[in-house]
């Protein structure tokens, strides 16, 4: 198993990235795409007519309140800072898992190593990669039970091959139907200097709604200037990057070109990424110069081919 968080203190094997138009995950005759060239994950954004709630939608995240990077190096109330994730062959033995919505969960065995990394805080999402057949698997609210097998809230399983979507209405390991995985920032293809996916982030309020690609909503709210599930903004191409790190500048790039898509109900303007020793902490805090004014929410259907598939035209 190569677990992709390194953790201050330890000397850890990660797969070296190289940028390109299709995000990859593994390394060498194991690498899997991270769904298909052609999967919304991977689309640009920043042609894309403004979508006509968008004022709307950012006013009710916040449009004072600031971009957070919610990952980075060391360590956070005992764990690392950010969604950890691993990689299996397909030899890794599975294990039996059990859930709270088994109804809207991919039934297991699922691959987990005993010491697979669950990420700190209450959502406890687990995240695995089979490289040998190219299979994710995810599950939220995730712990190790005495005789080896898991609980869960929610899992799914995705062939990271296909732009197949969830059933319309399931829920995944996150509250948008999506996966998790995709969405991450990682550093390896920040130090490659190009960042070709969307980001996942997060809101503090949503309506009980969701538009394609995503599949689920997690809301009682029906107040339309509530931002949906799978609502896509991206960082205004007038907003100056000059002063920003690194690290920063590559990611906010990324978000003009690619932008970034709600998946879950929390903090607002909240990015998520991979724990990595090598992330400048000080370098990342440049986000934070970013404010919900700098963006503005995008309308995505002309690029959808099928509501049951993540292929854009």
């Amino acid at each position: 198993m190569r677990i992709q968080a390194v953790l201050v203190g330890m000397v850890v094997l990660v797969t070296a990235c190289v940028s390109s138009p299709h995000p990859t995950v593994g390394g060498g005759t194991g690498s899997c795409p991270l769904f298909p060239a052609d999967s919304f994950w991977n689309a640009r954004v920043d042609q894309l007519p403004v979508h006509p709630r968008s004022a709307a939608w950012q006013n009710s995240i916040g449009i004072n309140s600031v971009v957070h990077p919610d990952f980075g190096a060391g360590l956070w109330e005992g764990s690392p800072i950010g969604i950890p994730y691993a990689t299996v062959s397909g030899a890794q033995a599975k294990v039996p898992i059990s859930f709270d919505y088994a109804g809207e969960s991919d039934p297991g065995p699922y691959p987990f190593p005993a010491d697979v990394p669950v990420e700190g805080g209450s959502d406890r999402h687990v995240i695995v990669v089979d490289t040998d057949n190219c299979l994710l698997y995810e599950t939220f609210d995730s712990h190790l039970l005495g005789n080896g097998s898991w609980s869960a809230g929610s899992g799914a399983r995705w062939n990271l091959r296909s732009n197949a979507l969830r059933p319309a209405g399931w829920t995944s390991a996150d509250a948008a139907g999506l996966a998790i995985l995709p969405g991450l920032v990682r550093y390896e293809e920040v130090a490659a200097g190009q960042i070709d996916h969307m980001v996942r982030f997060t809101a503090p309020r949503t309506q009980r709604g969701f538009v394609w690609p995503a599949r689920h909503f997690a809301s009682s709210e029906d107040d339309p200037d509530l931002p949906p599930m799978g609502a896509v903004f991206r960082l205004r191409p007038e907003v100056d990057l000059s002063g920003f790190s690194p690290q920063a500048r590559v990611i906010a790039r990324a978000l003009k070109i690619h932008g970034m898509i709600l998946a879950d109900n929390g903090a607002p303007w909240f990015l998520s990424g991979v724990p990595d020793a090598r992330w400048d902490n000080d370098g990342l805090r440049d986000l934070r110069s970013l404010t919900g004014t700098d963006f503005e929410a995008v309308d995505m259907s002309s690029l959808m081919v099928d509501p049951g598939s993540g292929q854009v035209r």
